[in-house]
């Protein structure tokens, strides 16, 4: 598959990397040299000077060739633009960057693509979803809802209180049947369990289960629900504003924002919050705005460094839920080692929606998880797939690779060994980013 990248900032140069190790062939193009650097040297891609509005630079580029054109420079103009040209010019399917939310209802997005924009991707609507599903749930790091949500992915860091610490898998201890472990993340590392591994402190266990199981797996890993009612918001970007407009409204929110221009804007745009023109990351400032009272403290401005240390600062003040918008990639283990809580990286929730589309039809959804060198994928089991033959345990599933469980006529089921996957399952499998390629012939042989 030939792919083309325009616009080598943060999420067009993290994309061109992660796609890079998948033995496609990727060009990433950008009007700056610079920020193209030696990436050519350190990873398998080729790279260009150009513009994506340019028709000499999109045909030297090779774009006539090309099965997937995207456009994710800053400028939501320059995408579309760049796209239909593509388009016209023989690309196969093109994606484009937005900030327009308007453009993202069904009706629009069916207008566009009658136009030759197939797909269109907004990063910080996907990060402001990935921060309202976060704050459902007061006890765990990360909550994400699976095949609708059928099934459900709990991340959760282990402490003193927990009574699994030491329990290994082997010991019969989980075999409840109630939530299933999938995998382990451990100072760099991250761990698909088998028999002999056991839960240890300060882990970061990642935890499928149905709904109707939440409570006792909460009770188990030694968690207290507390209900979310005051938050606070440190930085009035886009992503803030998306979040609060789809929260619930009896929350009680703030967002604090420096910049007296964007306080102005918000206030147009937001009307279930107390905007307030005020530094989030100074201390006398938190305190004047209750932080000891909140539930919640999320910082999402542009500075990395700045939410990390805000949050940090919103522990202190006894604050249970925390969430930083890292960007920096370099520093997102660094903020989990300082136990920051949630890390949210638009970059890579992007990636994963983008690398959704370039895999076979049998994969309905990929979640790319920021904390994790892993991946959630939700596959449809074909008729006469190679999944489908023979009981989970005689698979021969690859290595860094588990099942979680399976949808079965809406219904969320918890799988073990001697499970039969049948024609029509929705199966969610955790595995390491290397492994999924692989994972896509058990379901389409």
């Amino acid at each position: 598959m030939r792919i083309i990248i325009a616009g080598a900032g943060e999420v067009g140069r993290h994309l061109a990397k992660l796609l890079s190790r998948e033995n496609m062939e990727i060009s990433l193009m950008d009007e700056k040299a610079e920020k193209l650097g030696d990436l050519d040297a350190e990873y398998d891609l080729l790279t260009k000077v150009g513009s994506p509005t340019s028709i000499h630079d999109l045909k030297d580029i090779g774009v006539k060739d090309c099965d997937l054109f995207i456009s994710v420079t800053p400028h939501e103009t320059e995408n579309m633009t760049a796209c239909l040209m593509a388009n016209q010019l023989g690309a196969k399917k093109t994606l484009a960057r937005i900030d327009n939310y308007e453009y993202l209802l069904p009706a629009n997005k069916k207008f566009f693509e009658t136009m030759g924009l197939n797909h269109l991707i907004y990063p910080e609507v996907l990060a402001a979803h990935e921060i309202v599903e976060s704050l459902k749930i007061n006890w765990m790091r990360y909550h994400i809802e699976l095949c609708d949500g059928a099934l459900e992915l709990c991340v959760v860091k282990i402490r003193e209180e927990c009574e699994a610490v030491g329990q290994t898998f082997s010991s019969g201890y989980f075999a409840h049947g109630k939530y299933r472990v999938v995998a382990i993340k451990r100072g760099n590392d991250t761990i698909i369990p088998t028999g002999n591994d056991a839960i240890e402190l300060n882990d970061m266990v990642y935890v499928v289960c149905t709904h109707d199981n939440l409570d006792f797996m909460r009770d188990q890993l030694g968690k207290k629900e507390q209900e979310i009612k005051n938050v606070i918001f440190f930085g009035g970007s886009k992503i803030a504003q998306k979040a609060v407009q789809s929260l619930p409204r009896e929350m009680n929110i703030k967002i604090l924002e420096v910049n007296k221009e964007l306080c102005y804007n918000l206030s147009q745009k937001v009307d279930n919050a107390l905007i307030i023109n005020a530094d989030g990351s100074d201390m006398e400032t938190l305190k004047e705005e209750g932080i000891q009272d909140a539930d919640a403290f999320v910082a999402v401005t542009e500075n990395s460094e700045a939410n990390i240390f805000a949050c940090l600062a919103a522990k202190r003040f006894g604050v249970r839920k925390t969430i930083a918008e890292v960007e920096n990639i370099d520093y997102i283990q660094m903020a989990e080692g300082l136990d920051v809580g949630a890390v949210l990286n638009k970059k890579t929730i992007a990636a994963s929606y983008i690398y959704q589309l370039l895999l076979n039809a049998s994969v309905l959804n990929v979640r790319n998880l920021t904390s994790a060198d892993a991946q959630i994928v939700e596959f449809s089991a074909e008729e006469g797939s190679r999944i489908t033959r023979c009981e989970i345990k005689r698979m021969g599933l690859p290595k860094d690779s588990t099942i979680a469980g399976i949808v079965r006529a809406g219904e969320g089921i918890l799988v073990n060994g001697d499970t039969q996957i049948l024609q029509g399952d929705k199966v969610v499998v955790f595995c390491k980013s290397h492994v999924i390629r692989k994972l896509e012939r058990f379901f389409k042989e």
